[in-house]
């Protein structure tokens, strides 16, 4: 059974400083009226470190489970941790000066500080690859776990490289460079300059394309997919099929095809310079025939027989579900 004793110790720290971070940034939102590119200065580290609290909260979980090639898993997972506390001080660091940490090309300093965290990123997403590798690798008892930690994984790296398609200069930025006055390089905003009328609480844009939308939905398939099969696990001695482990692994792979469309989706809408509040008929369109095929795999998964396992008075597979969520 996991408990969070066991769970990776470097992930954990970095989570509490989060949450450290968290707080000190919600205080700076209250007291420091700044604005740096169109938002509140302390704005950026505050969603980060909420991120970063929940990113690594789960990759400490899932290492604890790996049943092989822990010390990879370990060194992957220091890696994760390490990489993400440097980027974390150079935002912040960016914020307390009123500069911005992302795309900023303005000075040298500036421009050395995205560098930095450049080359961070790429270190976090190797290591986080290298963990998504060791999932697949890893035989757990619970096959409906380890598919939604694997999916998750897959889902949250692929979010994550939205980020290298962020940081391109765009076309009008490639001309300034050439010209030497380039002050900001790459940009999230698709059809829209940075920094314009924004949506509350997520500051994405609401006049056109924000890649930050997609990235966030990717990133956090590695919560939405386990806490799925949370719910199957808690739901399972109301509900005979859930108990059924064959049931639960083939919702989960229904909810990670689903959530996998819905990250297609987003990104196929901001890459065409929409605002997620403002679909057009092409975007609704695709948003009902996923709906349509999530309700029909869900039906279908839920019409399995029960197994012998699941049956009263045989083993019930969902103890085993319930072990490795715990």
């Amino acid at each position: 059974m996991s408990t969070w004793k066991s769970w990776h110790r470097p992930l954990l720290a970095f989570a509490a400083s989060m949450a450290v971070v968290a707080v000190v940034s919600a205080v700076g939102l209250a007291v420091d009226d700044r604005v740096v590119a169109g938002a509140p200065a302390w704005f950026k580290p505050f969603k980060f470190s909420v991120s970063f609290v929940a990113y690594a909260l789960s990759l400490a979980w899932m290492l604890s489970l790996l049943p092989r090639f822990r010390r990879a898993g370990w060194w992957g997972g220091t890696l994760v941790a390490v990489t993400s506390a440097i980027e974390m001080i150079l935002i912040t660091g960016q914020a307390a000066r009123g500069r911005r940490s992302h795309f900023n090309n303005e000075t040298p300093f500036d421009e050395a500080v995205f560098g930095a965290m450049a080359v961070t990123v790429v270190v976090l997403w190797a290591a986080t690859l290298l963990i998504a590798a060791l999932l697949f690798r890893a035989r757990l008892a619970d096959r409906a776990s380890a598919w939604a930690m694997r999916c998750g994984a897959v889902l949250a790296l692929t979010g994550a490289a939205l980020g290298f398609v962020m940081a391109q200069p765009t076309p009008e930025q490639r001309i300034r460079a050439e010209q030497g006055t380039a002050d900001v390089v790459g940009a999230h905003g698709v059809g829209v300059t940075d920094g314009g009328p924004s949506m509350p609480l997520t500051g994405w844009e609401t006049t056109g394309g924000d890649l930050r939308v997609p990235h966030f939905v990717g990133l956090h398939a590695l919560q939405g997919l386990p806490f799925v099969l949370f719910l199957l696990v808690v739901l399972a001695p109301r509900f005979t099929r859930l108990a059924d482990e064959r049931v639960r692994l083939r919702l989960v792979l229904v909810a990670s095809a689903t959530y996998a469309g819905v990250f297609a989706l987003v990104t196929w809408q901001a890459l065409r310079g929409q605002a997620l509040i403002h679909p057009d008929g092409a975007t609704l369109g695709a948003a009902a025939a996923i709906l349509a095929a999530a309700v029909v795999g869900t039906w279908a998964a839920l019409r399995t027989p029960p197994s012998a396992a699941a049956r009263p008075g045989q083993h019930d597979s969902a103890h085993d579900g319930k072990e490795l969520v715990a």
